[in-house]
C-alpha cells in the first residue's frame, strides 16, 4: 500500500497558516471511483483513501510508515516567507491615526 507525505499549504483564500505545520500521512486510492447510476454520487470501496493521519514532524509520520510497513514518498514543502504587514487591517480603525480616514 502506498503512502504520501507532505505537509499542507495555507489556505488560499485566508492569509493565515494555521493548520500548514502538522505532517500528514495520506494513503493513495487502491481502486478508482466509480459513479452510481441512480444517484450520480462518485463512490468507491476503498476506505484507506479516506483516513489522514496527523504528524508533528515528517521523522514521526516516517517511523510510522516504516513501522506499518507502507511503501511511502515523502513531499517536501515550498516554504514561503510570510507577508504580515506592520499594523495589520485593525490599523486602519485606530482612533490614534495622524492622517485623515478616507476612501
Amino acid at each position: 500500500m502506498r503512502a504520501r507525505i507532505y505537509q499542507p499549504a495555507r489556505n488560499a483564500m485566508q492569509s493565515g497558516t494555521a493548520r500548514t505545520h502538522k505532517w500528514i500521512l495520506e494513503f493513495a486510492p487502491a481502486e478508482a471511483r466509480e459513479l452510481d447510476p441512480l444517484m450520480g454520487w462518485t463512490g468507491s470501496g476503498d476506505t484507506q483513501s479516506q483516513v489522514r493521519l496527523q504528524f508533528d514532524t515528517c521523522a514521526a509520520a516516517e517511523d510510522y510508515a516504516r513501522g506499518k510497513g507502507l511503501d511511502y514518498i515523502v513531499t517536501q514543502p515550498h516554504v514561503r516567507k510570510a507577508n504580515i504587514r506592520p499594523g495589520g487591517y485593525g490599523e486602519n480603525f485606530a482612533t490614534g491615526r495622524k492622517g485623515a480616514w478616507t476612501h
